[in-house]
């Protein structure tokens, strides 16, 4: 069974940082083989792709709304996707969730399109 944990998640201060973790277990193939991505909601909002990092983690894609804040990030021995999240806003509060697919790597503008999901770790950013 394909499992996508997300941790890191919490309350942080308007312009502040947190850094989120994926790990992965229960695959099929092997973990290098996924593109991997995150995706938020916020209240009341469409899931929304902010960041996705191919298999072999030398490219990556970001939304217009986190270039140049945000950076994601692989590891590969450790099964592991990060999501490094710099100068927060309030209007980033929401569930955060990692998102795994392995013969092509979806658009952000395409969740529908990945396989396997995780349950999510809620940033809270008070205003």
């Amino acid at each position: 069974q394909v499992q996508l944990v997300e941790s890191g998640g919490g309350a942080v201060e308007a312009g502040g940082s947190l850094r989120l973790s994926c790990a992965v277990s229960g695959l099929t193939f092997s973990y290098s083989d996924y593109c991997m991505a995150w995706f938020r909601q916020a209240p009341g909002k469409e899931r929304e792709g902010i960041a996705r990092i191919r298999p072999g983690g030398l490219v990556t894609d970001y939304g217009n709304s986190v270039k140049g804040r945000l950076t994601i990030s692989r590891d590969n021995a450790k099964n592991t996707s990060y999501l490094q999240m710099n100068t927060l806003k309030p209007e980033e509060t929401g569930m955060y969730y990692c998102a795994a697919a392995r013969t092509f790597c979806p658009r952000l503008s395409a969740p529908d399109m990945f396989d396997f999901w995780g349950q999510g770790t809620q940033v809270t950013v008070p205003s």
